[in-house]
């Protein structure tokens, strides 16, 4: 069986510049400055974001990538799994709430 995701893709994210050089240069020159040094947050706050959107969007190469620059920063896995837990709490809410939507249309069909 072949799997759809396979982690040495992650290592080759930089070919991607094939499609169009330009837009990829301005894409990793970004990114890079968002995850350069401390700022405002530091260089592990902002893993651990990254690590808690990665598992709000279900990329697996983000989680892997993600995972290990917790670590690296010095996260424990209290805290991965407490910002994982964030993010799971945000997106199952933001579901919840569209059910007012149906909740709504519900309400309109049966008067």
């Amino acid at each position: 069986m072949t799997q759809y995701y396979k982690p040495e893709h992650l290592a080759h994210l930089g070919d991607i510049a094939e499609g169009n050089s330009k837009l990829a240069e301005k894409f990793f020159e970004y990114y890079g400055e968002v995850f350069s040094g401390d700022g405002a947050l530091t260089r592990r706050e902002r893993a651990l974001i990254a690590l808690a959107v990665a598992h709000a969007l279900q990329c697996p190469y983000c989680i892997d990538a993600y995972s290990q620059e917790c670590l690296t920063q010095g996260s424990d896995l209290e805290q991965m799994t407490e910002a994982v837990h964030v993010a799971t709490a945000i997106r199952g809410g933001a579901a919840l709430v569209h059910g007012l939507q149906m909740l709504e249309h519900v309400n309109r069909s049966s008067m």
